[in-house]
């Protein structure tokens, strides 16, 4: 029900960034507990008991941070829980986000490890089995599978018109398509390479014009995507399927 016309398009596979972003020190000897530049706290939350106890070693960062608005999941720990948490709001308030070197660990195991950019996934990330064999390992740049396609209208790169994630091959995330004044056109998510929730088109002032509704999540023949609400250009309602 939206059509994309993409004409420059690139992969964050393909920047000029180092390939693993590790943030092991080459010359100069780093600061401890500092990563990219910013001051964080070290933490770790532990679950299970006896052999399955597990346990999550990872850095915070301090203070509350304004956080990307595009990015689906945001890693934070939840101060009240206990826990790592992703996905829907992050409460800064009782909690922190993660910045800097993750680990996963199941007694002397390394389970997981990865590195964390204001919350988001960045650089390597590995996973093993217990015969500690590399069972999995994605790459991301700033909380996007370097999978992900981005076009621009510009072959400066400097006006994003579009963001594709991409994971495993997948649409998997948030999608954006951009007007040229930058406010966001379209925006909805991916799972398992289908459309699923609410689909908002905006106008270039920044108003909601339509709102098409797919099923919640994926592969539910049962519904048909709608649109649900439309809206004109000065805000009023002027259609609602009841």
């Amino acid at each position: 029900m939206f059509t994309i016309n993409t004409p420059i398009t690139i992969e964050l596979d393909d920047d000029k960034e180092e390939e693993d972003d590790t943030v092991e020190p080459k010359k100069k000897k780093r600061k401890k507990k500092v990563f990219y530049g910013i001051k964080t706290k070290k933490r770790f939350t532990q679950s299970g008991s006896g052999t399955r106890k597990s346990y999550e070693l990872f850095y915070v960062i301090k203070d509350p941070i304004e956080l990307d608005p595009y990015v689906r999941d945001i890693y934070w720990v939840d101060y009240r829980r206990g826990a790592i948490r992703h996905g829907g709001e992050v409460d800064q308030e009782h909690g922190a986000v993660l910045h800097g070197p993750y680990k996963r660990m199941q007694g002397e195991q390394l389970i997981e490890e990865g590195i964390f950019y204001k919350g988001m996934k960045h650089g390597r990330w590995v996973e093993y089995d217990k015969n500690d064999l590399l069972v999995d390992k994605e790459k991301y740049y700033k909380g996007w599978p370097k999978e992900s396609k981005v076009s621009y209208y510009d072959r400066n790169r400097e006006k994003m018109k579009e963001i594709v994630p991409i994971e495993y091959g997948e649409k998997e995330g948030n999608y954006f398509y951009f007007h040229e004044n930058g406010r966001v056109a379209v925006r909805g998510e991916f799972k398992w390479d289908q459309r699923v929730g609410d689909w908002v088109e905006y106008y270039t002032t920044g108003r909601r014009k339509k709102v098409v509704r797919y099923p919640k999540e994926p592969y539910n023949d049962d519904m048909n995507p709608y649109t649900w609400k439309e809206w004109n250009q000065r805000g009023k309602l002027v259609y609602e399927k009841r």
